[in-house]
């Protein structure tokens, strides 16, 4: 990748031997990122990529054939890759998340297999939302036993975040059938490519629009029964987990409007007559602009990489710290995350619509798509709603008071249900969002 200046990472000599890895991938995914977004492709090839190079395999450990690398050093390489595409970030966000929670199981036999596919290439996706009509708290996708002793799943995903691109999904659902797991929450690891799942490529959202967030539907899909797992044993991080992506891809977008403007301001040779200089390359006002995009996006890096410190800490506890020594870790984990993103939001897309004063008109135009900036981190930081956190965060520091690590949408009790959904064609982001659990963690 091509940049003016490049953050020195904290991480030390570690960091650069894996990042030198992945950096002519990410530097091959940067060079056709615009044609992507302009033509909205969504991102099999660079995926691909990815796929062949291992990316998947950061987190697992090298004795199982990874990088071995913690979670400061996934999230760094993850702000990396969102410089050259935030989209892609978004599309591996529920690959890691079940990393990471196969990375939190007990180390048996059935655990080693996930780690080595993993090695061996293999990449998750995600389908937790709801579509129809569903109560908060409640969910409508079942996996259910059949007379001749297989497990299938039915049920409707949206926002299901990189399906399209995998090789197996992790799913939410509800286990029903006979015994002890009749009505428990589950994680149903399904395989993507098999008869009974259906994806749709309808996410219509104005910003991040190739990470492949549509719909998929489950019409008797199986799952093999070692590979239901519930949901009560899921890594207690996960939340602060899947905030750190959005912080990552949010200080990526921030690195990506840098190397944008400079290039745009260093290659001007049109200037104002009001301007201060020969050239706009020399005009302090306009060098003040980029400056203060350059500084927003050091903030929001240095912020990502924090954060995911905490949830490295929480990690470490799951192994090697008491009950007590874990559960604070992951307060902070969730704090720090919460944080973050609340300082976050505003910072980036102020960068997003900042640098446009140090340009020209000729930057509005659409066949340099610089609005992408902008439009990917609106709908980026609309996720977890920040408002919410910031009232999270306060109450902390007020009264104690311990986060929430259970993050649902869903019809509430003071306003009727809605009513069923929408055929999958037409599915979009307002009939999806009658049902969506973000995120839970016990």
């Amino acid at each position: 990748m091509t940049t003016a200046y490049r953050t020195p990472s904290i991480l030390g000599p570690a960091y650069e031997a894996i990042a030198d890895k992945y950096r002519p991938v990410f530097a091959r995914i940067q060079a056709t990122a615009l044609e992507r977004e302009q033509q909205r492709q969504l991102g099999h090839e660079p995926i691909q990529w990815l796929k062949d190079a291992r990316f998947g395999a950061l987190r697992v450990p090298v004795e199982h054939g990874g990088d071995g690398a913690t979670l400061p050093q996934l999230f760094q390489l993850l702000v990396e890759l969102a410089e050259a595409d935030s989209n892609i970030v978004q599309a591996l966000r529920g690959h890691f998340a079940f990393v990471e929670d196969r990375l939190n199981a007990p180390r048996d036999a059935a655990n080693i297999v996930w780690l080595r596919r993993f090695a061996e290439g293999d990449l998750a996706g995600n389908a937790w939302t709801e579509v129809g009509n569903v109560a908060i708290g409640d969910v409508i996708t079942r996996v259910t036993p059949t007379e001749d002793g297989r497990w299938v799943v039915n049920g409707r995903k949206f926002y299901s975040t990189g399906s399209i691109f995998a090789d197996w999904i992790d799913l939410y659902a509800r286990r029903d059938g006979p015994g002890d797991g009749d009505g428990l929450d589950v994680i149903a690891a399904v395989r993507a490519r098999q008869p009974g799942v259906t994806h749709h490529d309808d996410w219509d959202g104005f910003g991040q629009r190739t990470t492949g967030s549509g719909t998929s539907v489950y019409e008797n899909a199986e799952v093999e029964p070692e590979n239901i797992f519930l949901f009560a044993d899921r890594f207690k991080y996960q939340t602060a987990f899947y905030q750190l992506f959005h912080l990552a891809t949010l200080a990526g977008i921030a690195r990506a409007i840098t190397r944008d403007a400079a290039a745009q301001v260093r290659g001007r040779q049109r200037i104002f007559s009001t301007g201060n200089a020969p050239s706009v390359a020399q005009d302090v006002q306009v060098q003040q602009v980029v400056g203060e995009v350059a500084a927003i996006a050091y903030a929001a890096e240095a912020t990502a990489v924090r954060a995911a410190f905490a949830a490295q800490r929480a990690y470490d506890a799951h192994w090697h710290g008491t009950p007590e020594q874990e559960k604070q870790a992951n307060i902070e984990a969730e704090l720090e995350s919460a944080q973050g993103q609340v300082a976050l939001t505003d910072l980036v897309l102020r960068a997003a619509s900042q640098f446009f004063n140090g340009l020209g008109a000729s930057a509005a135009s659409s066949a340099q798509s610089l609005d992408r900036h902008w439009r990917n981190a609106r709908t980026v930081a609309s996720h977890n709603p920040v408002i919410y956190k910031a009232r999270i965060v306060g109450d902390w520091h007020v009264n104690g008071t311990e986060p929430p690590y259970v993050w649902q949408i869903g019809a509430g009790p003071g306003r009727p249900a809605a009513s069923a959904p929408a055929p999958a064609a037409d599915a979009g982001a307002a009939n999806a969002a009658q049902a969506r659990p973000l995120a839970r963690a016990a």
